[in-house]
């Protein structure tokens, strides 16, 4: 018997070593990676210049608390803004905990511009956290169920929706921010229109909102860009990551940039792990070696050969509906709930997962390769065609 807490329905499977983009478990059977740790090993597993600047930092200093400086913090934060334009940052462990920064962050802000009770507007559908806070930002109304009283203070829109936003201004002043993902990882790998971002930005820039970006699975190369909002040309007020910055050492961050500078003040927030040398040390890695390898073009040119390939081996398939995505963030929608083929495709030896309940997600480390792109595209096409004509 476990001593577990049962919050995860696990598949009957344990890793013990990974290399690249493959993992062996328990039993000395090997799977090709099609996940990375839902979309958090950039760099796959035990790159050896990842696993050299860790094993290097954990010989030297692992943590030493905020209450000094940490000139590994302050490394990463000079070049995640040098990265993305933005001006500050704040380092947590989580996606969740850099959401819930962004979440005060707006809130205080309001509270600068005398707003009493300020709002943010989030989406349907959308995935932020499992903290209160977070999960009452999300548009899923199953992970909310049972933690009731939620947090109050968001008002929902649905996803790709201008006229709903504009209508919420007009009728609503205690508006602050704006909270959204580029694309709906949970949510089923759902991409807004291409102009989406721009006119956010317009309509916040308009009315004196914060635009939060929550790029926690859409950033650090995923997309073919260091950030996916980077496709857009537009900068937001507040962006958070986490998932790929680390390569799977826990760390995330909130940025700040025009409006949303200089909101926060000693005492506002804090994290005792937030930011600490090791995790900081393998951001910084992680961002070198993306970079070094030219690593977001690869991303880029490799999600739209796998996506060309499910294209074209299912075009004719009936339930197929579409494949989307960008970059290394892929979804292929069928016409029927499909979470059987996660059990079979680890069967064969290929780890994928289900979301929106008929979305096939995919989200391989950047390092992968063509070659083993299109072993994926061998293991994956015959399972969903067999699915659907089943």
């Amino acid at each position: 018997m476990s001593h577990l807490m049962n919050t995860y329905a696990r598949q009957p499977v344990a890793f013990v070593r990974g290399e690249g983009v493959w993992l062996w478990d328990s039993e000395g059977r090997r799977y090709l990676d099609g996940l990375s740790g839902i979309a958090v090993n950039t760099l796959g597993h035990a790159h050896p210049r990842f696993t050299a600047a860790l094993s290097a930092q954990i010989g030297t200093l692992i943590h030493c608390s905020n209450v000094y400086q940490v000139p590994e913090q302050e490394r990463l934060a000079d070049k995640l803004c040098e990265l993305s334009g933005m001006q500050e940052v704040f380092f947590s462990n989580s996606g969740c905990e850099a959401n819930e920064a962004a979440i005060k962050l707006a809130r205080l802000y309001g509270h600068n511009r005398g707003i009493d009770l300020p709002n943010i507007i989030v989406m349907e559908k959308s995935f932020h956290g499992r903290t209160l806070a977070t999960l009452s930002a999300t548009g899923n109304r199953r992970v909310q169920a049972g933690f009731e009283p939620l947090v109050t203070g968001f008002i929902r829109v649905p996803y790709n929706d201008i006229e709903a936003i504009r209508h919420v201004a007009l009728h609503n002043s205690n508006i602050a921010a704006i909270l959204v993902e580029p694309i709906q990882g949970e949510g089923g790998v759902c991409t807004p229109d291409a102009s989406y971002l721009q006119q956010l930005r317009q309509i916040c820039t308009e009315h004196h909102w914060l635009l939060m970006l929550d790029e926690v699975q859409t950033g650090i190369g995923r997309t073919g860009r260091w950030f996916a909002h980077q496709h857009t040309g537009i900068l937001p007020d507040v962006m958070t990551l986490a998932k790929g910055l680390g390569s799977g050492v826990p760390i995330g961050a909130c940025l700040a940039a025009g409006a949303a500078t200089g909101t926060f003040k000693p005492g506002n927030h804090g994290s005792t792990f937030g930011g600490n040398p090791l995790a900081c040390v393998a951001g910084l890695s992680t961002l070198e070696i993306v970079e070094q390898d030219q690593l977001l073009a690869h991303a880029e040119q490799l999600g739209q050969f796998i996506r060309e390939g499910f294209n074209t081996a299912l075009q004719n398939v009936h339930g197929f509906k579409e494949t989307r995505g960008q970059g290394l963030m892929i979804g292929i929608e069928l016409d029927k709930p499909c979470g059987e083929l996660v059990k079979q495709a680890l069967a064969r030896g290929l780890l994928i997962n289900v979301t929106a309940d008929n979305v096939v997600r995919l989200l391989p480390s950047l390092v992968m390769s063509r070659e083993e792109a299109q072993q994926l595209l061998d293991i994956l096409c015959p399972l969903i065609k067999d699915f659907l004509q089943s």
